[in-house]
């Protein structure tokens, strides 16, 4: 089979303004934006406002691998199918970063038979968002340090400046920077740092939960980048530079249109990380897609215990808008990974022994499975799990997992080949979901908490009842944190955890449905602009590094200037 890229590059582009019309957009309400890709005017909003809301799909997965099990493969190979069976759907995923583009993970176009075009593009500089986002962050960074230069009138107090510095690379060099030197005036106020990879920004939580350009100026005027010597939090808005920023993001809070392989519209907008943020793209883009299509399918960052969470009891209680289906990617390899039997190193091949039928493995491994399972039906909806197929899954592994699915009560288990046949390998799945999300049952969604409970209790709701943590241990510094957030009345906010992907709990190591395990919140950190307070669990790092022998080693350009090495 042909490489991801081969496959992108041989496929020809359909003017983008034929995609834009196949969603139901007018001329004026998109702006064209390099080759195959345009900008969607948020004045379309008002023209669609009254349109009926198409059904709402969200896409997560099992605890994945270090490899990833193929979840934006599956979102996008779904929306493919449903298209096919002449269900007008559209896709809404999020901008992938290059920081793993260039490290371990790679691009997020999909794969194979089920990718969004332009990959290049898409996979590097693509509209500019993050850079925009970039540079709006930088901007408040400088502004705040020239500040302190200038007097420091606001009374900041230099040990709690809490505004990093950011860049889209990863760079564990850059985790903790010193900045200003001896002479203030001439080279700044001496402190310490940090930066963070731009998708952790706060800028880029705002882009993918505001719901206006005011609610975007709102949110950014009273992001908090600082505190003052008197506890007082210190915002963007007493720094007088959010309609600098704002200038900035013009372009960035308008969602991208592009399409796949087959020509089904995608809705591309933010890039959020789902175990530092919230890992979703935007509600606008959300927005925007249920009310001109039948079906909008969208995904969740790694498993469900943190990205379709957050997706759940963040985004869904900004939006306002409730899921009609949950769609669960699980794989053979990742169950037999939870197995516990098994070690997958990133960037290397899956061991021999892991691909061979190993039906003890599977059993023992489908606990993570069932939690995942369990995880989703706390909402209240419908659950169907997508096993996306490789090669060497063997018939007898995949019917115990869907005997295993069906048992944990999910409304249907079927196999995605969407990876090797495109469409046509997502029809089962397709009509699994149109089965599930048919008729006039009501909408049984539900939060897992209330925002109004206390803080130390929804971390705690989230950790027992999605991690299956008997407990939650505080750092002293951590502690010191939710005072403050307390004191200042910011405690009425939902909860974003930031934690490994590679576990259910906050040990990367401890695969499957480990047990008896308690969480640490080593800090736990308020971003107001964005509407949500994040606690650090156990050795979180919002700057990544990059591995021994990075994807930036094979990426290149051929003599006619295409891009090599990009998957």
């Amino acid at each position: 089979m042909k490489s991801d890229l081969a496959i992108a590059q041989a496929t020809k582009i359909q003017a983008i303004s034929q995609i834009a019309k196949k969603l139901g957009l007018e001329k004026s309400e998109y702006d064209l934006y390099g080759r195959g890709m345009a900008k969607i005017n948020l004045a379309v909003l008002e023209r669609i406002r009254r349109n009926k809301l198409g059904k709402y799909i969200d896409v997560t997965a099992i605890t994945p691998t270090p490899l990833g099990e193929g979840k934006t493969t599956t979102t996008i190979g779904l929306g493919m199918a449903l298209n096919k069976l002449g269900k007008k759907t559209v896709i809404a995923i999020r901008q992938p970063s290059m920081g793993p583009t260039f490290g371990i993970k790679g691009g997020a176009a999909g794969g194979g038979y089920a990718q969004v075009l332009p990959m290049e593009e898409f996979n590097l500089h693509f509209t500019g968002d993050i850079h925009a986002i970039g540079v709006a962050h930088n901007l408040i960074a400088a502004m705040l340090d020239n500040h302190l230069v200038w007097g420091n009138e606001l009374d900041i107090n230099l040990e709690k400046i809490i505004w990093p510095r950011v860049l889209d690379v990863s760079d564990r060099s850059l985790r903790k920077v010193s900045i200003g030197g001896k002479n203030s005036k001439l080279n700044g106020i001496s402190r310490t740092t940090q930066f963070d990879i731009t998708v952790a920004s706060e800028l880029m939580a705002i882009i993918a939960l505001a719901t206006s350009i005011m609610d975007l100026r709102a949110r950014i005027d009273r992001t908090i980048v600082a505190y003052t010597s008197k506890d007082k939090p210190v915002t963007v808005g007493d720094l007088k530079v959010t309609g600098a920023a704002i200038a900035l993001l013009l372009d960035a809070i308008k969602p991208n249109l592009i399409q796949t392989l087959d020509h089904t519209p995608v809705i591309v907008h933010a890039g959020p990380f789902a175990n530092i943020a919230h890992g979703n793209s935007s509600i606008l883009a959300d927005q925007i897609g249920l009310r001109l299509a039948d079906y909008l399918v969208t995904e969740s960052g790694f498993g469900a215990d943190i990205g379709m969470e957050k997706f759940m009891d963040i985004k869904c209680r900004y939006s306002g808008l409730k899921p009609d289906a949950v769609v669960l990617v699980a794989t053979v390899r990742a169950i037999k990974y939870h197995s516990g039997n098994f070690k997958v190193i990133p960037g290397k091949s899956l061991p021999t022994e892991m691909l061979q039928l190993d039906l003890e493995s599977v059993q023992k491994g489908l606990v993570n499975l069932e939690k995942q399972i369990a995880n989703a039906k706390l909402f209240g909806i419908p659950v169907i799990i997508a096993i996306n197929r490789f090669q060497s899954d063997h018939q007898a592994e995949i019917t115990l997992i869907k005997e295993a699915a069906l048992k944990a009560g999910v409304e249907a288990a079927v196999i995605s080949e969407v990876f090797a046949k495109g469409s046509k390998g997502g029809i089962a799945l397709a009509n699994a979901v149109i089965t599930a999300t048919s008729g006039k049952k009501k909408n049984k969604f539900r939060f897992l908490y209330q925002v109004e409970d206390p803080l130390e209790a929804k971390i705690a709701t989230i950790a027992r009842e999605i991690y299956g943590a008997s407990g939650v241990d505080y750092s002293a510094i951590a502690l010191a944190q939710i005072k403050l957030i307390k004191q200042n009345h910011l405690a009425n906010l939902p909860i974003c955890m930031a934690k490994t992907h590679l576990s259910l709990s906050d040990n990367p190591l401890l695969v499957g449905a480990p047990k008896n395990f308690r969480i640490t919140v080593e800090q736990i950190k308020i971003a107001a602009g964005a509407g949500f307070i994040y606690p650090l669990l156990g050795k979180m790092r919002t700057m990544p590094g990059l591995p021994r022998h990075a994807n930036a080693e094979k990426i290149d350009i051929t003599q006619a200037g295409k891009v090599t090495g990009l998957f």
